[in-house]
């Protein structure tokens, strides 16, 4: 018999967020963590002498309020801060759009009046859309699958249909159905008819999305970044404290304080089935640890083919999740700067540097980066999302100098000419330099230190397959009641005793916090079920 009641595989902000809950809940609780660092892919690093940032994730709104309630995490340290403006879109021409509370319709107007006046309406269709989305993050998704005799469809239908029931009289569910369906460039083309504000709002669509804004179902990753709040405000994005490694580093206080025993530099090497049954992890080491659950935080693919025994699965299973999409087109960047950017379209200190910078000045623009990406392996003219953390937050750089994250589009997993990410890491690092300072003059000449992750070095260093930073693409067929598959979007796996509760599960990527939760209470309903 076991001392643990449950193993959870990866100290990432899902994992952390179960274990949380597991041990709230009385369960013995045990994470096991490769890297020597707590946090996963939302963890904050020194990367050059003096100056730290957040490595990977880098931005915050999508942690659900009630994890954070639950998990008491400003107690334990946690401060977010919103940004001062909220995007900040400079134009090649020397015209730009700042957005931001009481500002963006007087911005709007200086391109289109029309679009200035549509613009709240816009804004409360999107809004409903959202709050329906919203309301279903936190639970599991119904079971859609026709197996077992179709019972499973069935009630998963019934489920379904219970749920949506006020929801579609109202339009909501409808619209939303809708919106999902389509792609960005649609929506907003049918909205709007001038370029910066279609910009602003469509960059959303093709975040961690290798898709063009004018790709089918693209509407869903737009949307889906506007599920978030920050401090009670909805659609806002902020800025923690310390960088998101505090969410993870309060997660992990919190955790610990419940009983939770976390264990870095410890990789599992393979997941233990006896008799169709998880019943422990085997870590690098060789050590054996047994539990009578374990719980996955990682990419859904990389459990089944490289941890899991592929004669322990059904073949019908392994198929499918072979096929699991993964390759978000991020090449990620941290930068250290001896002085802030000045930008041509709006020079000198401001609101906006504490913005979402966009350096992208249309949909069309956006497309054919795309378009050059599949081509080329990455866009000549990419897309570039700059932000200065260091605007908020004095403790990440020393005094006067600064750091920034850059979250490049487009690059593909795999490149064409069948080199290595590491033979091209350079050149296209240096790219989006230049990107930058086409519109910040003397931004490269102020960069002292650089950190750069291909999609390559996503996929070694935090094991997002591809650089697939919601570990697995948001589209339809990946989403709510099949993600990661139909019959397995309830948290539980095709083997007894196996759980999802990574971004691999509904509702997906973002630092949200939500699978940790979900696969935690049905976790915790199978236990009470067992020993009841």
């Amino acid at each position: 018999m076991s001392d643990l009641d449950v193993i959870v595989i990866g100290a990432g902000h899902n994992g952390l967020t179960c274990a949380a809950y597991l041990g709230m809940a009385g369960l013995r609780v045990r994470v096991f963590e490769r890297r020597d660092i707590v946090g996963g892919a939302c963890v904050t690093e020194e990367f050059h002498p003096g100056f730290r940032n957040s490595t990977a994730a880098y931005t915050v709104s999508l942690l659900q309020p009630k994890v954070i309630a639950d998990l008491k995490l400003h107690d334990h340290g946690l401060r977010i801060v919103e940004r001062r403006a909220q995007n900040f879109l400079p134009l090649p021409d020397g015209r730009y759009l700042l957005s931001g509370e009481g500002r963006t319709e007087r911005e709007i107007a200086k391109f289109s009046a029309k679009d200035a006046a549509r613009y709240p309406q816009y804004q409360a269709e999107i809004g409903r859309v959202a709050n329906v989305l919203r309301g279903l993050m936190l639970s599991a998704p119904p079971d859609l699958s026709w197996g077992k005799g179709g019972i499973g469809a069935l009630r998963g239908l019934g489920k379904f249909a219970a749920l949506g029931k006020r929801l579609w009289q109202d339009d909501s569910l409808r619209t939303a159905l809708r919106l999902a369906r389509r792609s960005a460039g649609d929506i907003l083309d049918g909205w709007f008819e001038s370029d910066p504000i279609k910009a602003l709002l469509g960059f959303d669509a093709v975040v961690g999305n290798l898709a063009s804004p004018y790709t089918e179902g693209s509407g869903y990753v737009l949307l889906h970044h506007l599920l978030g709040e920050v401090n009670g405000k909805r659609g806002v994005w902020g800025h923690a404290i310390g960088g998101m490694g505090a969410i993870t580093q309060a997660m992990a206080r919190a955790a610990r304080d419940h009983g939770a025993g976390i264990e870095t530099e410890a990789g599992v090497r393979e997941v233990i089935i006896e008799r169709g049954r998880a019943v422990g992890v085997i870590l690098d080491n060789g050590e054996t640890v047994r539990a009578r659950y374990v719980a996955s935080g990682v990419n859904p693919k990389l459990l089944y083919t490289r941890l899991v025994p592929a004669g322990a699965l059904p073949a019908d299973f392994l198929d499918r999740i072979r096929n699991w999409r993964n390759g978000s087109g991020t090449f990620r960047m941290n930068v250290a700067l001896s002085a802030l950017p000045s930008f041509t379209a709006l020079p000198g200190d401001g609101d906006h540097l504490t913005s979402g910078i966009i350096l992208a000045p249309s949909l069309p623009y956006m497309d054919r980066a795309w378009l050059d990406a599949r081509a080329r392996g990455w866009s000549r003219e990419p897309v570039v999302e700059v932000l200065i953390p260091s605007t908020l937050d004095d403790t990440l750089a020393p005094p006067g100098q600064h750091v920034a994250s850059l979250f490049c589009q487009h690059v593909a997993p795999q490149l064409p000419d069948g080199k290595s990410w590491d033979d091209h890491r350079e050149e296209v690092a240096d790219l989006m330099i230049a990107t930058v300072d086409n519109y910040a003059p003397g931004f490269g000449s102020s960069v002292i230190g650089r950190q750069i992750l291909s999609p390559l070095d996503l996929e070694r260093q935090f094991g997002l397959l591809g650089g697939d930073i919601f570990h697995g693409a948001l589209t339809l067929n990946q989403l709510f009641s099949a993600r990661p598959m139909l019959g397995h979007a309830d948290y539980r796996g095709p083997l007894k005793g196996l759980y999802h509760c990574g971004s691999g599960a509904h509702p997906g990527g973002g630092v949200t916090g939500a699978p940790g939760h979900n696969a935690a209470r049905v976790i915790l309903r199978d236990h009470r079920a067992l020993f009841a």
